[in-house]
């Protein structure tokens, strides 16, 4: 009997260069459940709800091929013309990164996760959108006041530490991209984590 081998959407590869990277939506714009790419079974498994009144103010998902501090693959908030379906891949355009330590308790060290910033390729609302003063201030600081409360809601802490640039941004999705594959040969297999935590 012969078997499918599964897909696994966290080993997709990322292009060898530019500001263009592929990502998939785990949380849609405006809605209160946040799902989870689960590798081993190639599913996306619901993994909270938000309290009423509280809503994803961007499409949130994660970048492939890459490993950040927590084990996880890199967040990305995708700036786009309406809500993408959860699963869905986009190619996004690398616009910033707003830079953030988290804590999962109180006694844990706080560990790096970032908030990589890109907008939908194929928008037309934001298609001349290129660096985070295209967004503007205002928008950015309602960015991070929800994960400052998305987190204090699940007893964690998140604290941004600054905005950086699109090169910046860059450099710290191929240090990711590193990372997970440094992470790969050390486990002799390419596949993602079976089970991972939440952002």
């Amino acid at each position: 009997m012969t078997t499918t081998p599964m897909r696994d959407l966290e080993s997709l590869p990322l292009p060898a260069s530019g500001d263009r990277f592929p990502a998939f939506i785990e949380a849609s714009q405006g809605t209160r459940s946040k799902l989870k790419y689960e590798a081993a079974h190639d599913v996306f498994a619901l993994s909270h709800v938000l309290p009423p009144g509280l809503v994803f103010p961007l499409d949130f998902g994660f970048l492939p091929s890459t490993r950040g501090d927590d084990g996880d693959p890199l967040d990305v908030l995708v700036f786009g013309d309406e809500p993408l379906p959860i699963g869905t891949r986009v190619e996004v355009r690398i616009i910033g990164v707003i830079e953030a330590e988290q804590r999962n308790t109180p006694d844990e060290p706080a560990r790096r996760n970032d908030r990589i910033l890109g907008v939908a390729e194929p928008s037309r609302r934001f298609r001349s959108c290129r660096t985070l003063d295209d967004i503007g201030a205002p928008a950015l600081e309602a960015i991070e006041s929800f994960f400052v409360l998305y987190n204090r809601l699940r007893g964690r802490r998140f604290d941004p530490l600054g905005r950086r640039d699109a090169e910046t941004a860059i450099a710290l999705i191929r240090a990711g991209e590193r990372k997970r594959a440094e992470g790969s040969r050390r486990s002799g297999s390419g596949a993602g984590d079976a089970q991972r935590g939440a952002p």
